[in-house]
């Protein structure tokens, strides 16, 4: 019995011990995890290379016709006939539509025949005066004699004042009936609607037989515009416009054609935003808090004929360029001292980040140029890859990219 019971203390004892072993590995192996050092960040890098930079300003805008003309109706009556077809080009001078001239060339008739008229009234009373002034130079005569009395001699002195008098009543109503024929003879030439530029017909507004009455205001017939050369209307934000000035080189793509770049020269910026011009409510009423924009106008050939009015433009206006100057990205650098310079982190020959100072030139916020602290080949970090992904401090690195290039 006594030795039941040793074997039994013996098997107790040898089970305390391996429990307590076990526990003393679990506590080694955790506490291996716990104070092991973390693995050090993964590091996003990118080289330091030589290539062109841009800093420019980015627009939306419209294309429009540098000449776009309404050619309106200044005489009333009926569309008899359209000489032009949508799209057709003209010449200044060519006929664009006719007007029933009926009525003009009634009105010219009746005016000629008041001028002739009145030129026939002053012919008989260019006689009359002749016959007075024969008259009054009798009683002159007579009156020298003492053959006639001075009444008489007055008489003859009023008749013949008369009818100069009349004479000069005569000859301003021939210019007064001269200039009502000129005006009868414009408005019937304004039946005959012709094009005041050359150009192409863009809208046709009217049709034919339809009544237009120029009373009240000048109707538009068509629309021509000049299509050889189109103008750009940049909307330039309040925030860049102060940046941009006549001169600046600038191009833009469009919607069809997005890989082609159309050139151009700033020509004008507007002084005053486009609500200036609206006069309405609207214009008084603008909050502080809606986006102010000014249009900025450049010129650019259209000699194959792909730009239309109203095409939509992605503009970019350059305000200054370098080339083949190193370039760093915008992420890599660090916060700015107040002698303008960054710190970065580039690489040592054993691969560890080590802080550099560098100053840069243009800055774009994509790329920076380097103009002291780096040379071309050497690693620059942009970023820590986290072991989330999610908190990674900066997306993956890009090599150096020039806006517009």
């Amino acid at each position: 019995m006594t030795a039941d019971k040793g074997t039994h203390r013996r098997f107790l004892t040898r089970r305390r011990a391996l429990w307590i072993a076990a526990i003393a590995v679990v506590v080694v192996v955790v506490a291996g995890i716990v104070l092991r050092p973390p693995p050090p960040p993964t590091l996003w890098t990118t080289v330091v290379a030589r290539g062109d930079i841009v800093r420019a300003v980015l627009a939306t805008g419209t294309v429009e016709a540098t000449d776009l003309v309404s050619v309106g109706a200044q005489a009333s009556g009926q569309i008899r006939s359209l000489k032009v077809k949508l799209g057709q080009k003209v010449r200044a001078g060519d006929l664009i539509a006719e007007i029933d001239s009926t009525t003009q060339r009634n009105a010219l008739r009746n005016a000629d025949a008041a001028l002739a008229n009145i030129r026939a009234q002053r012919a008989a009373q260019q006689a009359s005066v002749v016959q007075a002034e024969a008259a009054f130079k009798r009683q002159q005569t007579m009156m020298a004699g003492e053959a006639t009395s001075r009444a008489d001699v007055d008489i003859a002195r009023a008749n013949r004042d008369v009818a100069r008098a009349q004479l000069e009543a005569l000859d301003a109503q021939i210019a007064q009936s001269a200039t009502s024929l000129d005006t009868a003879r414009a408005n019937l030439g304004y039946t005959r609607i012709v094009a005041p530029i050359d150009g192409s017909v863009v809208a046709i507004v009217a049709s034919e037989g339809q009544t237009v009455n120029a009373v009240q205001s000048s109707p538009t017939i068509v629309k021509l515009a000049s299509l050889d050369v189109m103008t750009v209307e940049a909307e330039i934000s309040e925030a860049d416009v102060i940046h941009v000035r006549p001169g600046l080189p600038a191009f833009f793509t469009i919607l069809g054609d997005p890989d082609r770049r159309f050139p151009g020269k700033v020509r004008d910026v507007e002084p005053a935003p486009e609500s200036v011009s609206v006069d309405d409510a609207r214009s008084s009423t603008q909050t502080s808090d809606e986006a102010v924009y000014y249009n900025g106008l450049f010129d650019v050939p259209n000699r194959d004929g792909v730009l239309r009015i109203g095409m939509t433009a992605q503009v970019e206006i350059e305000l200054s360029r370098a080339r083949n100057v190193l370039i760093a990205p915008f992420a890599a650098l660090g916060e700015r001292a107040k002698d303008g310079s960054y710190t970065v982190r580039v690489l040592d020959a054993e691969g560890r980040p080590v802080a550099r100072t560098i100053r840069v030139g243009i800055d774009n916020r994509v790329d920076v140029q380097v103009l002291s602290g780096l040379r071309e080949g050497e690693r620059i970090v942009v970023g820590e890859a986290a072991a989330d992904p999610a908190s990674a401090s900066v997306f993956p690195p890009r090599p150096p990219s020039v806006p517009g290039d």
